[in-house]
Order: structure tokens, then sequence, then C-alpha cells
């Protein structure tokens, strides 16, 4: 899960690009809180900004931007789900051959390891990072430079394009800047990752139009954009300098079946996705779930809750639903500390546990001496819930319940989550009775998937064209094909990233946040030595991966005018 925009000015003498880029950022800072990236564009020159951290603290409260002029630009706001969380993964990436290409992706790619002897034995491109996204990118150069044009047309970058079909297998929603000519945006065939256009009339050119791209409708909204319409799946958006919207359909559409848990969790209510009202979906899973805690609890126990309470902040409007349909009072009774990352994007177990108290506290009044029933968008390690369960019985709770507005998810999440393996999902090979032991509740219920698929479903417009969803999270079976021995590749991937994290990644951040960073005219640069644990942890790979999969780890990938961590 990682948000992207770009944006194209119709005043192509305006240098406001970087501005709006980094607005729209906050407007998607829940999609990603790892690292943040700008990425603009003028008089043929690549201005870039990225580095670890929050918005906020990346353009330092946004005093960076004046040093970031562009009339077009990319932003990316990134959660990893593939490689490690060092500043040399931030994005935008950017290669200086052909053309000057700068990506943004949302996505994960399941054959990596295919695509790094393809860019290393034929392609001879240099990756310098363990991303995914870097991989994708040097597959577009690469086919684009293979064109042997001087200078690329539109048609040539439709045509580099389904090289990057063919060859990337998985998920993703791209947008890119090529240097001086414009920008780009793309989703995978089946259209698990979301991106979206709009317009609005430019403020500095009569007659002019300007051009943004999203991960959701609400950072497009904000800015004033309108006319806003879905990239479908398997289609290509390029928007020329000066030039208007020339859409594309790359390759055949193979479903239209947008990542569910977009509706559930990742995506702000505020947002449309593929024609689907997020928060009508949210009110419609309230529904369903009053129909399942009768199914499956019986009217007695419904009878005994005193109390719904929301896990804020996305399971809030299903749970006020809930409560309307039960006929009980509905509390916010758990105070959300709006100044802790979201506990699920967390890349460690202990953090995440450590953080729920952080995040939530009790109105101790709402719980003593009460049933409650507590209601949360998702159950996926459990971590957080048996905290919040904990809270709750501390405060006083005689009883408490507590309900999932998603089904159990009991597979990795292959598209975007940092679920590698099973044995860490609460739900796995588990019945309900054990899990509700687990988290030390009275009852736990869980929305069905069918109901849950309707309540999306039902929130859309009455021309929206999804008529299903990737549910693999849930059920095992993924929209897109993943490869024999993906899992435990991932696995083993996922492993030694914990390894090297627990070691070095707070002293690094730490450090990155203080050191200078060397401005480069491109390329990578060498900086100090081995990370700290990271020796020990390619020394358990076999030789294979070890060769193909992790490049040196004293390299750091400094762009064109990064000053992201300079002081």
């Amino acid at each position: 899960m990682c948000g992207v925009s770009a944006i194209l000015l119709g005043d192509s003498k305006a240098d406001t690009a970087a501005l709006e880029l980094h607005e729209s950022c906050y407007y998607l800072q829940h999609r990603g809180q790892d690292a943040a990236g700008i990425a603009v564009c003028q008089g043929g020159r690549v201005y870039q900004c990225k580095g670890l951290g929050l918005v906020s603290a990346v353009f330092n409260e946004g005093r960076r931007i004046v040093d970031l002029p562009g009339w077009c630009g990319v932003s990316h706001l990134r959660y990893p789900t593939a490689g490690g969380t060092y500043a040399s993964e931030a994005q935008p990436f950017f290669v200086n051959s052909p053309f000057g290409l700068s990506m943004s992706v949302n996505g994960n790619l399941v054959n990596s390891k295919e695509l790094l002897k393809f860019l290393d034995r034929e392609a001879r491109r240099h990756v310098n990072t363990d991303s995914d996204s870097e991989l994708l990118l040097n597959v577009f150069a690469h086919a684009l430079n293979e064109l042997g044009k001087f200078r690329a047309n539109v048609e040539d970058v439709f045509t580099a394009l389904r090289e990057v079909y063919t060859r990337c297998h998985g998920a993703y929603a791209c947008t890119a800047m090529i240097a001086g000519f414009g920008i780009l945006g793309f989703r995978d065939e089946n259209g698990i990752r979301p991106l979206c256009l709009g317009s609005r009339p430019s403020a500095t050119l009569e007659g002019a139009t300007d051009y943004f791209m999203a991960s959701e409708s609400i950072a497009l909204t904000q800015l004033g954009f309108g006319n806003i319409v879905d990239i479908l799946p398997g289609q290509a958006v390029f928007i020329q300098k000066g030039g208007v919207p020339q859409f594309r359909q790359i390759v055949p559409r193979k479903s239209y079946t947008p990542d569910i848990f977009e509706f559930v969790y990742f995506s702000r209510p505020d947002s449309h996705i593929d024609g689907i009202s997020v928060y009508r979906s949210r009110q419609n899973m309230g529904r369903m779930l009053a129909k399942k805690l009768r199914e499956t609890l019986g009217e007695q126990v419904i009878k005994d809750i005193d109390v719904i309470i929301p896990v804020p902040e996305t399971s809030n409007i299903a749970a006020a639903v809930l409560a309307t349909e039960l006929n009980k009072p509905f509390s916010s009774a758990f105070i959300k500390n709006r100044y802790i990352f979201r506990t699920f994007i967390l890349s460690e177990q202990k953090a995440r546990q450590k953080s729920v108290r952080r995040k939530l506290s009790p109105i101790a009044s709402e719980f003593k001496d009460r049933v409650v029933c507590i209601v949360d968008d998702s159950i996926v390690r459990g971590t957080t819930s048996r905290e919040i369960v904990q809270m709750a019985k501390e405060a006083g709770a005689v009883r408490v319940l507590f309900v999932s507005c998603s089904p159990e998810v009991t597979h990795p999440h292959v598209h975007g989550i940092d679920l590698a393996d099973p044995s860490e999902l609460v739900a796995h090979g588990k019945t309900r009775e054990e899990i509700a032991r687990r988290l030390d509740v009275d009852e736990v219920v869980y929305q069905s998937l069918e109901d849950l698929k309707t309540a999306c479903i039902e929130a859309g417009t009455e021309d929206c064209e999804v008529k299903d969803f990737e549910v693999g999270v849930f059920c095992g079976k993924y929209q897109t094909v993943v490869p024999e021995g993906y899992f435990e590749h991932l696995g083993r991937s996922q492993g030694n990233k914990k390894k090297i994290n627990k070691t070095s990644l707070s002293a690094e951040k730490e450090q990155d946040a203080a050191r200078p960073v060397l401005v480069a005219g491109g390329g990578a640069v060498n900086v100090a030595g081995p990370r700290e644990g990271q020796q020990e942890a390619h020394a358990e790979e076999d030789d294979e991966e070890h060769e193909s999969a992790n490049g040196p780890a004293n390299r750091e990938d400094i762009s064109l005018y990064n000053f992201a961590n300079t002081s």
C-alpha cells in the first residue's frame, strides 16, 4: 500500500507543480508513513527531494518546496512491502536513460527474481535497491530505449508499456514523468491498485487546463480538480506538455477487481474508488454486521449488549450503523492519539503492541460494569485486538464481544500489505472459538465474505463496472498467478528484513534525520560500509538469491538534486 500522484500544469512556464504535489501528500499520508518524495521538471532538468519519514519531516514543513521548481512532476508516499526501510528505497525512482524517467509505484510484483535476471543478463541495467518498484521502472526504461528513438512520442510510450505488462506480474498503479515531455499513469490489468485522473482550469494561463492523477479522489477534489475518472484495468493515460489526456488500452482487461481492503481499511471515507463510495460501503458493512450478529449470537446475547464501541477511526462508520440497527447506544469510548502511526502498518510485532496504548486510551466510565461490543475494521495478527480487549477489561468491562467488519484474514496479502507469514495471522487454521480464546474475548464475530462484497457493490454508482474484488487475503484465491515458491521466498526475505531492521533501523533513521546528503548529478554514490546485521542476513540466503536479489549494502540511491536529508 502506497500513495502516488502526478501533476501537469497547463501553463508550462509555471513552477508550482511541487507545491500542489506536496499538498496532495497530506491527503494521502494514511497510505504510507515510512518515506515521502517529490520529483519535478523545469527546463529539462529534474529536481528531486525524498527521504524517510512523514511528509512534514521530509519537506521540512514545506520549506524545501521552494527548491523544487517545475511545471510537472510525480510524488510518492511509501509503506514498504518489498525491500527495506532505507532512504535509498524512497520514491520516486529516477533513471537518466532514456530521456530522464521518474516513477512512483503503488503495488507489488510477484516475479521480482525473474525480472532481476532479465535486467542483469539481458537488459544490462543496474538495479540499486531491493525494491520491486525500481525493477518496474527499469523494465519500462529498457523497453523505451530499445525503440532506438532520438526522441520519444506518445505512441512510443504506449508501445514500451506493452513490455511492462508482459514482464511485470502483480498489482500496480504507477505515475511517471518523462523530463520535459509529460506525465504518464497506468494500472495493472486487474485494476487491483487504484488510480484516478481529474482536471481544472489553469490559474495562470487563460484557456489552459491542469491535470492531476492520484491514488484516491480526495487528493483531487481538495485541490480543486473535477471531472474525475478512474484509469481502467490495463489502461494507460499520457498527458503531453501543453496537451490533453490520451488514453490507450495497453493490454486486454483480465478482470475489474479492486482490492477490497481499499474499502475496509486503506482508503479515506471521503474518497471514491472505481465508482464506489468508501463511506457508503462502510455504512453497508454495519448493516450487514447487524444481520450476522443476529444469526451468530442470537437475540438473547444481543439483548445483553450495553454499548457499541468502535476502534477509531476506520470502523467508526460501520459501528455507528450497527448500533442503530441493533438499537443500542453508540459510544466513542476509545480516544485516539492523532500523533501516533497507524499500528497496522508498523513493521515489527512488538512495535505494534507497544504502540496500541500510545494510540488509544479508554474512557473508563463507558466500560465499567458493562457488556461491550467492540467493532474493528479487521483482525489481522491479533496484536492490536488483544491489547484493546485488555484495556477494555482494565476499564471495568464485565464481558467483551469483538466484531470485525471483514472476514477472517487467513492468507498472505501478496498485493500490498506486509503479511508474508501465515503463522502471524490470528485466524490462520483456527476456529471462531479458538480465535476468541486467543483474543481473550467472550465472543468474536466476523463479517462473511459475500456480505462484504455486497456491501461494497451496493455502494457503487449506477454505472459502476466493479462486480467482484481481489479477496485472496480471506480465501487464498488471488486474481493474479502466484509463482511456485513465492510465499517461501517472501517469508525468507521478510525474516531477513526483520533481523536487519531490529539491529539497525532505529539508529539509521536517527542518522538519516541529521546526515547531510551529497547533491549528485545522478546515479549512486558510495557511503558507509554494510549495516550491522546485513552480512549475517545475506549469509543465510542461498547463493542464487544472494547474487540476484541483494544489492551492495554500502550504496545509497541519490539522484538528481536530492536534498531531502540536508540540514
